[in-house]
């Protein structure tokens, strides 16, 4: 296997770089840059020469041998001061080493796959890490990285291949002394994988939207101060505001960090008939997008006038409340009345909802979920028909193992790989 390498902590001046190495002549190469040999583990500062002897940069040495590193390589990483040029050129110098080359984006990590160091749930689980903005991100990522839906898929690939080496034993076995009414052990087995799976499955929806965000859509007639509630909770003019109905023609995003959940607004334009042909294409996207969002922020004083249907955990408050008298329960962008109580509202609806999120995150993980579901109540439905049939359902709680397998990356799963690590950076 070649000889990798590549900057591992972000582009541009910093206070320390990391170059990272990995593969059969990390060692050498880095001793190389050192002038001498480097102990096999452990952690040195040393000064950096090029090939000509002149000073590159002083740095830390760590070495990691082979099993006991990230990719289960001999590796080196160098940690020097973070300069473009200092960078630059201690990557000059290693690219003109023979045996190394550049890596490619998530080699490092696709190199620990690989060699088992890790499985394809907690490659997932590493790069959300990597893009968490928020607590509940963070959280949800770390759990994934340590490996707790790939130890929740081996107990439940263990506890099947029990129950179909029963109904084997069975079948091979026939004509021995051997019990052949194994039905209520397998039955038993059977039902608790299924019970996890499908709590695993009805947990996808929630679990995804920690990932990747929940959107909550601001709906309202024209001018009922949808844009500048939207600056108000954004901080900033995130939308041009107007006293003219009708001046948010497309739909205006706005991402925050609410309670440690990932929320993006939707700000959208006014509800209303209009004969106006751009105004009409910005409210029938106002209208999908407002329908598809997670929680809807109703400005009005009736949500029926607005032509969309309300939803458990929908916020209805009144507009403009600093134009109104005895405005109990209404809000005001201009002069921050409410602003405080909705945002602590939006977040209960949505905190409350992220506690049934399971440890699954990805529509990868609900559809071999859901493969393995299926095949399980086929199993279950031949099994009742007696020993007769115990090589269907044998066959069928096989079919529902490898369904697992190819959620941890045993299986059928070479297709997805490059998508998965094209989206790592070079160093990772």
């Amino acid at each position: 296997m070649d000889t990798i390498f590549a900057l591992a902590s972000a582009q541009g001046k910093a206070g320390v770089a990391v170059i990272r190495l990995s593969g059969p002549h990390a060692h050498r190469a880095a001793a190389a840059l050192t002038g001498g040999d480097l102990p096999p583990r452990g952690i040195k500062l040393r000064t950096l020469r090029d090939p000509d002897g002149s000073r590159l940069d002083d740095g830390l040495i760590l070495t990691f041998q082979t099993p006991a590193s990230f990719t289960g390589e001999d590796v080196a990483e160098l940690q020097i001061h973070g300069s473009t040029a200092s960078v630059n050129a201690v990557l000059r110098s290693l690219s003109e080493a023979d045996g190394l080359r550049v890596a490619d984006p998530g080699e490092f990590t696709r190199r620990a796959l690989e060699n088992g160091k890790m499985d394809l749930t907690q490659v997932e689980g590493l790069a959300d890490l990597i893009d968490a903005e928020t607590e509940a991100q963070r959280k949800q990522a770390q759990a994934i990285l340590a490996g707790k839906l790939g130890g929740l898929a081996e107990r439940w690939r263990r506890d099947l291949i029990r129950a179909a080496s029963l109904l084997e034993a069975v079948i091979d076995f026939a004509d021995e002394d051997i019990p052949t009414d194994v039905t209520p052990e397998v039955r038993d087995l059977v039902s608790g994988v299924m019970t996890d799976l499908k709590r695993e499955a009805d947990g996808v929806k929630i679990a995804e939207r920690i990932r990747t965000g929940f959107e909550v859509a601001i709906v309202g007639l024209p001018n009922a101060g949808k844009s500048t509630l939207l600056n108000a909770l954004a901080g900033r003019d995130a939308a041009i505001t107007s006293e003219y109905a009708g001046t948010t023609r497309d739909v205006i995003e706005v991402r925050m960090d609410l309670a440690g959940l990932p929320v993006t607004l939707l700000d959208t334009a006014g509800l209303r008939d209009t004969e106006d042909y751009v105004e009409s294409l910005g409210i029938e996207l106002a209208r999908k997008r407002a329908e598809a969002a997670d929680l809807r922020v109703f400005l009005a004083e009736s949500p029926e006038e607005l032509g969309v249907p309300m939803q458990d955990g929908d916020i209805q408050v009144l507009p403009k409340a600093d134009l109104r008298e005895g405005s109990d329960g209404g809000i005001s962008g201009k002069t921050g009345q409410g602003i405080d109580a909705l945002i602590s509202q939006i977040s209960y609806v949505l905190g409350g909802r992220s506690t049934s999120h399971g440890i699954a995150t990805r529509e990868r993980h609900r559809i071999a979920i859901t493969k393995s579901m299926d095949s399980l109540g086929s199993a279950m439905t031949v099994l009742e028909s007696g020993p007769d049939l115990y090589d269907i359902a044998a066959e069928e709680l096989r079919t529902a193992i490898r369904a697992l397998e190819s959620l941890v990356g045993r299986i059928d799963v070479e297709t997805l790989l490059d998508e998965i690590f094209s989206s790592f950076c070079l160093g990772k």
